[in-house]
């Protein structure tokens, strides 16, 4: 007898670490964000996609706020060709940090997506900081 689990076959091990590996050139998580901010460790801009309202309310320390409607060459004027962009917005609900990743891309800038965002940080049990 089968689970629903199990009843679809996983994929052949290279194929599952060629998936697994790709992820992770497009994805990060809170706890890598965090350990890279609390160890001085931070070679990539974190931006806060959501509202100046939403923004202001708690963001992560050290985040910048560049809605994702906002970016463009000129918001990103001050950053070198190069830099890495680390965006996030209020959590696994919330397509904001694709349409973020999708203008950065299109820019030709590199991104990464913070998996969770705001929800996923506060259920590590980080900190935001604001009013």
């Amino acid at each position: 007898m089968s689970s629903v689990v199990s009843r679809v076959p996983a994929a052949p091990s290279e194929e599952a670490l060629r998936h697994f590996r790709g992820l992770l050139a497009f994805e990060t998580d809170c706890w890598d964000v965090h350990h890279a901010l609390s160890n001085q460790r931070q070679d990539f801009v974190l931006v806060d996609i959501r509202g100046r309202e939403w923004f202001d309310r708690g963001h992560i320390a050290g985040a910048i706020n560049i809605p994702h409607s906002r970016l463009n060459e000129k918001t990103l004027a001050e950053f070198k060709a190069d830099c890495l962009f680390v965006v996030y917005c209020a959590g696994p609900h919330c397509n904001g940090t694709e349409k973020a990743a999708i203008r950065l891309a299109t820019l030709g800038r590199p991104v990464k997506k913070m998996i969770g965002g705001v929800t996923g940080w506060l259920d590590e049990g980080f900190n935001l900081i604001g009013s």
